[in-house]
């Protein structure tokens, strides 16, 4: 009795069984959050289908990549916005709305002509305002509320432009309007819609309405006054507001869409013009769906077929959704169906359980997989009894071990062992091991030497795993050749240790090896030393011979220096033309200089390579361990510093390191970082130093040089810090610095009425980086400065950087306006080559020449020749270095014009050089009185 009873009680709980697991499924769905993500889901897909146009009442006026091209980098001054309303005002547009930030002041000016702009709308003009996270030095955060500033405010309405971001990023619901400190403020979309009323709640915006369908203008059209434009916008309510990219007012909406702030709020108030303010249907109706589907699933689990009742759950399914439908397309309601749809595919998937046996499936299926995964498989599969005779014995256990299935079935495990079988009992250490390990996780793996059947003997990896079966314990194993592998990893392990061209222990080999010795010679008290032999300039020969007669040159220097150390060190290659040799100092019997030299000296014999000599000349850097340095790492740094001293000073020859060199190198990035610093806190100063004619000591011009007022050391000199400068990454902007600087400068004085030819010298960065002529344009036109009075100085290194593009720049150059001569004359290897090439404007005799010109009559005949050739050239000639009346005046009977020096005045600040040289009457008495007024 008690049995039936139980028995009774199952039938009914199985009869009851497909309703519990929907109960259960939806409780599941509505606690863990999935309920509003397929709601959501649902109601998107229906946006999707239901696509709708908009009314066209509103029109976007889109801050776009256009208007930013043509106007300039956002923030854009207010007096753009003001003339925007006066368009707008002429195009005749109902109301105006900006979704833009007006909660900081701009310029005074601009602020003003907007204020203008809004009292001439005449209150038809809405400005946002706005929430957002602020500091708050107490409790971490605090909201902050962005208003327009008051003197906007009072003549303008303003609206709340904030919207809600649910979890899923997207943005789905707008409010009427909000209360921000105390006071309700409509929204932006009320606003332009006209329906603004503080007891209606958030509604649901109509992404069904096309955001293509809604009209957009660009601001710049607006601007201009563009007439088909401003048609357009007649009669129009009108929003303002950015929709490029980099402007950053991007919201995510339902369906993949991404659109900006102001066509967000388009679509809201699109939304309440066309009665779309969506909203959920009540839970009562989604209670009633769900008891509609589950009373009709239990009159039905028993009376109807499966087949008939998944029909039934289907036409369900699609009244829901063709209800919901409806309901969103002809009235602002839209309908849960997810819960209906869970339950649905809930009551599916119980008809599923009741109607196949999983059980026995699951068991087919398993045996079913394992016999199509064990003959597939690439790799051998073998599996044995408790007594290790072999069960099976797949295709890749053939393919590796040549056996046919016939052959080993049966036979016992260690038939496959590289051993002979009589010599191996079947209870060997091997299948203890594998008894023991192989039920943990990851089972046994394990190699050994496995035999083919033609006698070929080769490494295997075995992984072993077991398990109990009715017939005791069993085994399965995955059988793998690795003979490639092992092959390959000593291949690779060669690859990594040593150079594939010349053999030789690569760097990292090296590094390990050095770190040995110094540890050895620590205990022994000893010495390591170590020498990077560079080639000298080894490219040449990959460029004229190509890189494969390079790489027997590469070959033929690693076999030589082999033969000079004969095993007493490690010899290794660093890199494609630096070799390094590592010896411990007990191994030689000579000191490292004397090696150094062999080794030098070694390289005065040709190298032969097939059938070619090739001269190679070698520069070495030494280091010892341990004054040379305590570790691997610092030896071979310190090598390196040695030789990169051995080939800027003395190349094919040897340097040993010294401290110094290492201070000289810290130094060097001390300064750099300085100089880099220096930058960021604009520590740069110009100051101007007078060009005069010297016929009567009238101000011509002054050239621009920089200074460096370090907040310790004070002013540093030039000399200094520009070679350092002149080569480092900071060169780009001191120069950009340096010409903006002196061109504001110039056409200050310009705009006082003095104008004062400015002289710049050029970094020879400035030409390899970026389009000089470019740059000039652009700051004669920024700053306005009259082309004639900027003059550059160039020097024999800037020319030759690239001849053919310099010369195109400096043609561009002229074709502005602006002067280019050539700065410290007579000094380099090729100026009167120069003279011919280049356009040049002038010429500046080098101070060298002038500094003795009154006891040198060598300097005296130079620098007349130049004078007599710059004339016939049509080159005008400055003088530098002119320290007294008498120079000057000899000048003048050489017939140069102009000049420059410490007679006329040193070297000053801008304030103190307009006060001296730029006081009105006084300025050419003062240049006359020379060294006195400077």
């Amino acid at each position: 009795m008690v049995v039936s009873k139980l028995r009774g009680m199952g039938d009914k709980l199985k009869h009851y069984r497909p309703h519990i697991f929907v109960v259960v499924a939806l409780a599941i769905v509505l606690s863990s959050g999935w309920h509003s993500t397929l709601r959501n889901a649902l109601t998107d897909v229906r946006f999707a289908w239901m696509s709708r146009q908009a009314v066209g009442d509103i029109v976007v006026i889109a801050i776009d990549a256009p208007s930013i091209d043509k106007i300039g980098i956002w923030p854009w001054p207010r007096r753009l916005h003001a003339d925007l309303l006066r368009q707008l005002e002429i195009a005749g547009t109902r109301d105006i709305v900006f979704d833009v930030d007006f909660s900081a002041p701009f310029d005074p000016a601009s602020d003003q002509a907007f204020v203008e702009a809004l009292q001439s709308a005449g209150g038809s003009v809405v400005l946002p305002s706005f929430r957002q996270p602020g500091a708050n030095g107490n409790n971490g955060t605090a909201i902050h509320i962005n208003r327009p500033l008051k003197q906007f405010g009072d003549h303008a309405w303003t609206a709340v432009v904030n919207v809600a971001v649910e979890s899923d990023g997207l943005v789905r619901r707008y409010p009427f309007g909000e209360k921000l400190d105390g006071q309700f403020l409509p929204s932006m979309g009320a606003v332009l819609a006209g329906q603004h009323d503080a007891n209606r709640k958030p509604f649901l915006i109509d992404f069904g309405i096309r955001t293509a369908s809604i009209p957009r203008v660009s601001y710049i059209d607006v601007l201009r006054g563009d007439g088909a434009t401003l048609d357009r916008l007649r009669d129009k309510k009108v929003i303002i507001g950015g929709t490029a990219l980099e402007l950053g007012d991007r919201f995510s909406i339902p369906n993949g869409g991404v659109v900006s702030g102001s066509l967000l709020q388009a679509l809201a108030a699109e939304s309440i013009l066309q009665n779309r303010t969506l909203g959920w249907t009540s839970d009562i109706v989604t209670l009633a769906g769900l008891c509609i589907i589950s009373l009709t699933m239990m009159l039905s689990w028993r009376r109807l077929s499966a087949g008939r009742r998944v029909v039934v759950l289907v036409a369900m399914a699609a009244s829901a959704e063709a209800i919901a439908v409806v309901l969103q397309a002809k009235l602002p309601l839209i309908l849960d169906t997810s819960l209906f749809h869970t339950a649905i595919a809930v009551y599916m998937a119980a008809i599923a359980l009741d109607e196949i046996d999983f059980r026995g499936l699951l068991g087919r299926i398993a045996e079913s997989r394992f016999q199509r995964i064990a003959m597939s498989l690439g790799d051998g599969l073998v599996c044995t009894d408790s007594n290790h005779r072999i069960t099976v014995w797949n295709p890749g256990a053939v393919a590796i071990f040549g056996y046919d299935p016939a052959e080993m079935i049966g036979q016992p495990f260690n038939r496959i062992y590289a051993t002979h079988a009589e010599a191996v009992p079947e209870s060997t250490p091997i299948h203890e091991e594998a008894r023991t390990r192989s039920q943990q996780p990851g089972g046994l793996v394990m190699e050994f030497e496995g035999r083919r059947k033609n006698g070929e003997v080769f490494p295997v990896e075995a992984c072993l795993s077991g398990w109990q079966g009715t017939d005791g314990f069993q085994y399965g194993a995955i059988l793998l050749d690795i003979s490639v592998r092992k092959r390959e990893a000593e291949r690779i392990r060669h690859l990594a240790e040593y150079d594939s061209l010349t053999g030789l222990a690569n760097r990292n080999t090296l590094h390990s090896e050095l770190a040995a010795m110094i540890s050895t010679a620590e205990k022994a008290a000893g010495e390591v030393a170590l020498l990077v032999v560079g080639l000298d300039s080894f490219q040449q020969i990959n460029d004229m011979l190509g890189h494969a007669c390079g790489d027997l040159v590469l070959s033929a220097v690693s076999k030589r220096l082999n033969a000079e150390i004969d095993g007493a060190g490690i010899v290794a290659r660093l890199s494609g033309d630096e070799f390094a040799i590592a010896i411990p100092c007990a191994n030689m019997t000579e000191t490292v200089a004397r090696l150094c030299e062999r080794i030098s000296l070694t390289f005065n014999t040709p190298l032969l390579t097939g059938t070619r000599l090739h001269r190679v000349k070698v520069s070495i850097g030494a280091a010892t361990y341990p004054l040379g340095g305590r570790t691997a790492d610092e030896l071979l740094s310190n090598s390196h510093l040695a030789l990169c001293r051995a080939k800027a000073t003395r190349r094919g020859d040897h340097v040993l390191f010294e401290k110094k060199i290492r201070e000289e190198l810290e130094a060097r990035l001390t300064l750099e970082a300085e100089l880099a610093l220096a930058v960021a806190r604009n520590e740069f100063e110009l100051f101007y130093q007078p060009q005069v004619r010297l016929a009567d000591g009238g101000l011509i011009g002054a050239e621009a040089l920089i200074r460096w007022r370090h907040p310790v050391r004070g002013l540093v000199s030039p000399a200094e810090f520009m070679p350092v400068v002149n080569i480092s990454s900071i060169s780009d902007r001191i120069a950009g610095w340096v010409l903006q600087t002196a061109c504001r400068q110039a056409r200050a004085w310009e705009q006082a009425g003095h104008k004062v030819r400015i002289g710049i010298n050029l970094s020879p960065s400035q030409l390899q980086s970026n389009d000089l002529a470019t740059s000039v344009a652009e700051m004669l036109e920024i700053t306005g400065l009259t082309p004639a009075l900027l003059e550059l100085e160039v020097t024999e290194d800037i020319l030759l950087v690239d001849e053919d593009k310099v010369l195109d720049i400096f043609r561009r150059i002229q074709q502005l306006g602006a002067r280019i001569v050539f700065d410290d004359f007579g000094t380099g290897y090729g100026s009167l080559s120069y003279l011919k090439k280049f356009p040049l404007d002038g010429l500046k005799i080098d101070r060298s020449f002038v500094f003795e010109l009154l006891a040198d009559a060598d300097d005296a005949a130079i620098v007349g020749s130049t004078i007599g050739l710059s004339k016939q050239l049509g080159l005008s000639v400055i003088a530098e270095g002119i320290e007294n009346r008498a120079t000057a005046d000899l000048l003048v009977s050489m017939g140069c014009e102009e000049g420059q020096g410490y007679y006329f005045g040193r070297p000053m600040p801008a304030e103190a050089f307009e006060s001296q040289f730029l006081t009105p009457q006084e300025s050419t008495a003062k240049v006359l009185e020379g060294g006195h007024a400077a």
